[in-house]
Parts: C-alpha cells; structure tokens; sequence
C-alpha cells in the first residue's frame, strides 16, 4: 500500500476518487435500505476490496482523515499533495451522496443517533478514527510491517468494529469524505454536522500518529537525522494498553447499543490491533493469553517475569480505562454475570473452555519456531467470534481477565457489587494454564529443538 512515485500523479488522484465514491455509495445505499444486519460488513468488504486493488497506486487513503494522519507523521511528498488527495477524496464523497440520493429518491441526515448528543458523538468519532488511521498507520506505512499481505482486511474491518459499536451513536462516519457526501446529499431535510464530524475526525487522525510516534519512534528521525529510540518496555506496554483499551471499549458499546454483530464486531477489533500492534508488544492484550506464553517459556516474553506481570497489569488498567470511556459514552453499565437461564458452574466451565481455545490458538500461530505469517491475526481474532456466539447466553464470553475487569468495575461505579471478575479471571486463567500444558504436548519439537541448542 506504498505511495509508487513513478505512478503519474492523475492515476493516483482517479484511484482516490474510485475508492472514496465507491465507499461512500456503499454507506448511503445500505442506510437507505435499512440494512441494519450487514451495512457495517458491507461497508468494511467495500475499503477492504478497494484498497487491495488501488493500495500500490495511490495508498488507498479514501479518507481525509487517514490522509491527515499519513502526512502528519511524514510519510506523503507534501502538504500540497496531502491537500489535492482530501480535495479529490471529498469530492467524490459528495458525488456518491449525490447519486445515491438520484438512485433511491431519498437520503438521511448525519447527526447523533436517537438519545445520544454531541458529546457521544464527538467521543466515538474521536476515538474510532483514530483506531482506523492507527491501524492504516501501523500495517502500511510502518517499515516494520512491510511486505505483509494483511493490510486490506486490518484497514477494512476496523469498519465492521466501529460500524456495529458506534453506529447507533454517531452514524459511524470515521471519515470527513463520508460526512460530507452523507451531509450535502442531505441538505434538504438539515445540514450543518459534517462540519462538525470534521473537526472529530482530524483530532482521530492526530491522536492516531501521536500514538503511532510513540510505538514507532524508529519511523521518525531526531535533529541529527537518525531515527529516534523508545525504550522497548515502554513502546510494548503502550500498545498493550492502546490495544486493550479498544477491545474492551467495542465489547461495551456493542452490548450496551444492543448491536445485532456483536461477538463479530469485538472479534474485528482484536483482530485488527493485533495486525497493528504484533510487531510492537506481542499483541497479547489479555492477561490469560500473557500467562499462557508466559508458563511456556522460550523466550517469547524477552523481560521474563517482571515483563509479563507489568503486561498483566497494563492489560487490567487498559480494561478498567475502556469501561469506564463506554460508561461515560452510554450513560449506563452492564453486570458481569452468568446468564438468566445458568449458574456459576456452567459460567465457570464455559468461560474457561473457550479461553483456552484463544489462548491454545496464540500459541500455535504466533509463538512457534514458524509462526503464520499474514493469518494470525484473524485466527486469533475468530476465537472471539467463536467463543461469544457460543457461551455469550451463558457467561457473556469475555474470555479475558482484562475484559471481566473492566465490565466489573465499570457496573461498580453505578453503585453495584464488585467480585464477579475476581471468578471470571479464575476461570480464564485455569483456561490459559490447560492451553499450555497442551501446548507442550502437541510441540515437543518446540523444546526438544531448544535442548539440542
């Protein structure tokens, strides 16, 4: 998804156009079809598909935003070029709105959803866009991750994450071009957000590469022209918190907005910021999972076991942060308890089972002498889907101390009980400690190999 400098300048600015108009099209056509199921999916496959076709030209930005992000971090030839890709991008924004609205011979308004203000809006565009330009950030244009065949569905699906976990909230723009076309095409019946979305949406993109800046540090040069160094701790325990955070904020906002997707939409969110941040820490972003490749040793975790514990403990903070964002985004919580129809035991055996099925998973797939090389991610990330359309009737398929954490506490702020994540985390870590001892069993060679050594 490099920028080619050889490609002449009008390719590059057609595949934006393309791109953008098709994205934005895309959005207009499944709203006014009231495709509540699928919109988010569609949305997401569309910038998947464009992007894989159009990255080696222009970039695949499709998006001010992400295009806003890219230059502030450097990695465009100008200002000038940054500018003429936002002009065509909100061009062709406006012309998709446009022509879905001759299409269908209507259109809808952006604004807040039903029952939410500006201030929930402005959080979640906020935050969702700068997990998009993170995401594009860290998958295409960090050298870290060059040459990787992943970068179209980690961009693509944070649309499936934050399309079902703030839709309802803001209308899920993440994109000044998507606001602009849905709001001009709109006029008639109000105008006025995209404005508004604008301003949202360029803080996300600068919040993006501050984040970026501080887990690729090496992407950027100090004033003697040489790329600058983090301590190694401290980048990977930043995106362990920046991963987990995201994870448990789009657990919450999903269950609380009643999403018809949501094991689905919290799956994409792991999935993609363990693209984003795998290079970096690990991508652990769940306490059981840093056990699990904590107790089967290797290496895998370079500080040992002061390392993992200030993982754990980043992990649980990281929780807690993102229940109390989507407590203060939805103005309520949600208890963290077994399902009407069962118990603790059953809570306690399912919770445990499908953790170490996610936990058995990471081993295999990315702690192994020949780890997958582009598949991790979603494989990881369908554990989740996985494990909550299974036992989410029966426990709520947290599948993560750090998940079961932040839940809790959050429910506790409004003045409920507090313990119930103290029995989920015991059941996920049982979980994390049976996928390891397995784990010995079916990779002897893991050991065997290191023996030899």
């Amino acid at each position: 998804m490099s920028d080619d400098g050889a490609v002449p300048a009008w390719t590059r600015y057609l595949c934006e156009f393309v791109g953008t108009y098709f994205l934005v099209f895309t959005v207009g056509c499944n709203l006014i079809a009231g495709n509540a199921t699928w919109a988010a999916t569609s949305i997401a496959c569309v910038l998947m598909v464009c992007i894989y076709a159009m990255g080696s030209i222009s970039g695949a930005h499709f998006n001010p935003a992400v295009t806003v992000a890219i230059q502030i971090c450097g990695k465009m030839d100008s200002w000038l070029e940054a500018a003429i890709y936002m002009f065509i991008q909100t061009t062709a924004g406006i012309l998709a709105g446009l022509s879905y609205l001759a299409l269908f011979g209507k259109s809808f308004n952006l604004e807040p959803g039903v029952g939410y203000g500006w201030g929930s809006a402005m959080a979640v565009e906020i935050l969702y866009t700068c997990m998009l330009c993170f995401v594009v950030l860290n998958v295409a244009v960090c050298g870290a991750n060059n040459g990787n065949e992943y970068y179209g569905i980690a961009i693509g699906f944070v649309i499936v994450a934050a399309g079902y976990a703030a839709g309802g909230i803001s209308g899920g723009a993440f994109n000044p071009a998507v606001a602009f076309g849905v709001d001009i095409s709109s006029a008639g019946i109000g105008f006025g957000w995209s404005f508004a979305y604008l301003a949202y949406e360029l803080c996300g993109a600068a919040l993006a590469a501050l984040l970026f800046f501080i887990v690729h540090p090496e992407e950027f040069l100090n004033a003697h022209r040489e790329p600058r160094r983090v301590n190694a701790t401290v980048k990977a325990l930043t995106a362990e918190f920046i991963g987990t955070y995201f994870l448990v904020l789009t657990v919450g906002l999903n269950v609380l907005g009643g999403s018809q997707a949501a094991a689905f939409s919290i799956a994409a969110s792991l999935m993609c910021m363990i693209y984003a941040l795998g290079s970096v820490s690990g991508a652990h972003f769940n306490p059981a999972v840093t056990i699990a490749i904590m107790l089967c040793g290797r290496g895998k975790i370079k500080g040992g076991f002061p390392e993992a514990c200030m993982y754990i403990g980043t992990q649980i903070v990281a929780g807690i942060c993102g229940g109390l964002t989507y407590t203060l985004i939805m103005g309520s919580s949600m208890a963290l308890a077994p399902g009407p129809k069962y118990g603790w035991v059953a809570c306690s055996i399912a919770e445990c089972m499908f953790t170490f099925l996610l936990c058995f998973v990471v081993l295999n797939v990315a702690t192994v002498a020949e780890p997958s090389k582009d598949m991790f991610g979603l494989a990881i990330g369908s554990c989740v889907t996985v494990g909550g359309y299974a036992i989410g009737a029966i426990s709520g398929g947290s599948l993560n101390p750090a998940v079961s954490f932040g839940i809790d506490t959050a429910h506790a702020i409004h003045g409920n009980p507090w313990s119930s994540c103290l029995f989920y985390s015991a059941a996920e870590i049982l979980g994390a400690i049976v996928a390891a001892g397995c784990f010995y069993g079916v990779h002897p060679s893991e050991y065997y190999a290191k023996a030899r050594n």
